[in-house]
């Protein structure tokens, strides 16, 4: 403000009492022999009007001020004394007597707040998209690259030694095979992004179904001497989309088998409760670090970058199952200890099946 709002309160609160106990002398309106009632008047006067202006207006309005200033200088990061905790019950006396100027104070506050959130929401898109083309480059090029120099490697005499013509054509298309697997996986998590992809429920046994990808990834399981189990096997019915919960499954059980312990275990469970069925992907491998565990459902997110990609992979695997399972109001979780292994879970709406027995 450009003005000291003190002496400006000081001298208001002395002119209205001064001219309130004025008032009062000259009217006689007390009993006349008692002359230091006007006194009080003046002094009780004098400490009403002085507070109701210091506190109640000129401290809004040079918070006003202040909230205007740095709005004007696109500075959002705001914090008023009276949103703090100590302060909420004043804040509720003065929302319901409806003071203007507090409330004025507080929607500025909370326009300012919205700003800032948005800002900072825009930023870490602004980060995620360039640590995104980055990531989507890299993984790019080294398909790319691989098949590129098989290619060329042919072209430059290699196509006319049968043996080698042979293995590097295989090598070219197992990388073309790779990049095509990685497009596949962008599309998908793009179109679940959006919304494109629409999920079609339907009653079937996620047991039975689990027991049907076991036999697929039977032979993986045994390039590492897995074995493949469950735990209390019953049927269990969930309402869901039975393609992309047979997708999330298989996620999950080929990095059970890839991640988890050579010669190990990777057991599956199910647990009814109420209206939910809740699914367990268990494996006996080295585990996560703590640190990691929030960031393995990002993109091309690897713990380790030279095993994971000896090891194969899109990088997409997790962040497609993330997806799916919001997509069905649900949310992939993972608890891990190192040294013993770790377990993904997910929760399914219980589905109705006429021969259901848990």
């Amino acid at each position: 403000m450009f003005f000291n709002s003190k002496i400006i309160s000081f001298f208001l609160a002395f002119v209205i009492s001064f001219f309130t106990s004025a008032f009062i002398y000259i009217s006689k309106s007390y009993n006349g022999s008692f002359w230091l009632f006007p006194v009080i008047v003046f002094i009780i006067s004098f400490l009403l009007v002085f507070i109701t202006l210091e506190y109640f207006v000129f401290s809004q309005i040079n918070e006003i001020y202040t909230l205007l200033e740095k709005i004007k200088k696109k500075n959002y990061n705001i914090h008023i004394s009276s949103r703090s905790g100590k302060k909420k019950k004043k804040r509720n006396e003065l929302v319901e007597a409806g003071n203007p100027l507090f409330l004025i104070k507080e929607e500025i506050a909370e326009f300012a707040e919205t700003k800032q959130k948005e800002i900072n929401e825009l930023k870490k898109l602004e980060t995620f998209r360039r640590e995104f083309l980055a990531d989507v480059s890299h993984e790019l090029k080294t398909p790319i690259f691989a098949a590129q120099g098989f290619v060329h490697t042919l072209i430059d005499g290699a196509m006319y030694d049968e043996q080698v013509r042979d293995r590097f054509l295989n090598k070219a298309a197992a990388s073309l095979d790779g990049l095509n697997v990685l497009v596949e996986d962008l599309i998908t998590i793009s179109q679940l992004e959006i919304g494109e992809i629409k999920m079609q429920h339907q009653n079937f046994d996620i047991a039975k179904l689990s027991e049907d990808i076991y036999e697929q990834l039977e032979e993986t399981a045994k390039k590492r001497f897995v074995k493949l189990k469950f735990y209390k096997y019953s049927p269990k019915s969930v309402y869901a989309d039975k393609y992309r919960i047979g997708q999330v499954l298989t996620n999950l059980i080929v990095n059970a088998i890839k991640y988890g312990k050579e010669k190990g275990t990777v057991v599956m469970s199910f647990i009814v409760e109420n209206e939910s069925v809740y699914t367990y992907v268990k494996d006996d491998g080295p585990g996560i670090e703590e640190k990691h565990l929030n960031r393995i459902f990002e993109r091309f997110y690897r713990i380790e970058k030279s095993r994971s990609k000896d090891k194969g992979g899109t990088g997409l695997g997790l962040s497609i199952v993330k997806h799916i399972l919001e997509a069905h109001e649900s949310k992939i979780t993972v608890a891990s200890v190192l040294g013993e292994g770790t377990v993904f879970s997910f929760r399914l709406v219980k589905g109705k099946v006429i021969n259901e027995k848990g």
